[in-house]
């Protein structure tokens, strides 16, 4: 099977820790260009790679027919348009495009011109989210009447990075409400409204760093939460059904793995990447440890490999990034008008 060459346009966090160490482990792939100012570090890092000095330059390579986007959030919709403009399929690092509306424009020009659109929803693959999955599919919880996820952080300060800065896409809201939401519609598929509590909570805060979600599914609710503010974290996880419950604590490990630069694969990869095991509460007052299944982020571009190379459907589809961002909307509907909103 030859390697078909991937062009990442963005080497900052997300394209020197996510995007590029997975493509670079995936057959069916090769990491052929960069676009990126940090050229020593690309040369030293990964030697043999291009580094192109613009977007438009790799647009005009006829050779790369495979587009990473992992620019800032607000780009992602020029970025977008212009790669497809130029003929390339596209994976857009999450989320696809900071409104709706957009989002159904690259959706679009991608359907007219055949070209595939995949947003880059790596948290699916989450160890611990494969975990919650299985509790829930198999029926260990009963029917499941809440369901909360926090994606907590303790940074105090406000740093001098443009998600923090008050520029389009920035905030958590864009950059972790993705994460948790697209988990939770993977769980439950669209809710029937939403109330949110949305705020810049810290001194100096130029953009959100705090939400509280409630997503209205009828008897059961998804609570949604995220704060830069939390000294130490509460479960990551907990899940309640008339049956049992279900608590998971820690993040998923695969990033902390790729920031030390660890590649899947590598010797040790899977003592790496080992969560402690959640617990499971039943009703009977039973307790017992349920191990965590191994998280497989590279299962996202294993995907986009299989429908370049033999069709079928990319990993994500666009549609459900559409949805993500719909949530989105509402949400900042319902905290400026301080009420639940209908979707």
């Amino acid at each position: 099977m030859r390697d078909i060459p991937v062009g990442l346009i963005g080497y900052g966090f997300g394209g020197s820790v996510f995007h590029a160490p997975l493509i670079r482990r995936t057959p069916g792939l090769r990491l052929d260009c960069v676009v990126t100012s940090r050229r020593e570090q690309v040369e030293r890092i990964m030697p043999g790679v291009r580094v192109l000095a613009s977007v438009q330059e790799l647009l005009a390579d006829a050779s790369i027919p495979v587009v990473a986007i992992s620019s800032p959030t607000g780009n992602h919709f020029e970025h977008g348009c212009a790669a497809l403009e130029a003929g390339k399929h596209v994976v857009m690092d999450k989320p696809l495009a900071v409104t709706v509306q957009e989002a159904e424009e690259l959706m679009a020009r991608a359907n007219a011109k055949g070209l595939i659109l995949t947003p880059f929803q790596d948290r699916r693959w989450d160890g611990d989210f494969l975990t919650v999955r299985k509790c829930v599919d198999n029926g260990w919880l009963g029917k499941v009447y809440s369901y909360e996820a926090h994606y907590d952080r303790y940074r105090p300060s406000v740093a001098a990075r443009w998600k923090e800065q008050a520029v389009y896409g920035s905030g958590i809201l864009y950059d972790l409400g993705p994460h948790v939401i697209d988990q939770a519609l993977q769980l439950f598929g669209m809710p029937r409204a939403v109330t949110a509590d949305i705020l810049f909570q810290r001194e100096g805060a130029e953009t959100v760093d705090y939400f509280h979600l409630i997503l209205d599914y009828g008897k059961l609710r998804a609570i949604l939460h995220s704060s830069m503010l939390v000294r130490q974290a509460g479960p990551h996880y907990a899940v309640h059904g008339d049956q049992g419950s279900y608590l998971s604590y820690g993040m998923d490990p695969q990033e902390a793995a790729l920031m030390a630069g660890k590649l899947p694969g590598d010797p040790g990869w899977d003592a790496d990447i080992a969560a402690r095991p959640g617990d499971l509460y039943l009703a009977d007052g039973t307790h017992r440890q349920v191990e965590t299944l191994p998280g497989v982020w590279q299962s996202y571009y294993a995907g986009l490999s299989e429908c370049l190379h033999h069709g079928g459907p990319p990993p994500v589809e666009p549609a459900d990034a559409r949805d993500g961002l719909m949530v989105i909307e509402a949400a900042l509907r319902s905290a400026r008008e301080r009420r639940p909103v209908d979707l």
